[in-house]
């Protein structure tokens, strides 16, 4: 992924709300639209780096039940 777009999508959504960053995330999951993919790795990428061990270990494990 070109680091600008990281960027850009960091910069679209800084000093958004929970319930804010909560209603973009729905809405390019219910539109399923294949160009909104990178924006939602940015929004997991960022989540990820924040997280303690025990939450990604907790997220890996729900994703892989998810995905099964």
């Amino acid at each position: 992924m070109n680091f600008q777009i990281r960027e850009a999508i960091k910069a679209n959504v800084h000093g958004q709300s929970a319930d804010e960053l909560k209603g973009i995330l729905v809405d390019a999951i219910d539109r399923g639209e294949e160009h909104l993919l990178p924006g939602l790795g940015v929004f997991l990428e960022a989540w990820w780096t924040n997280a303690d061990q025990q939450k990604q270990q907790n997220f890996m494990q729900d994703l892989a039940k998810a995905m099964a």
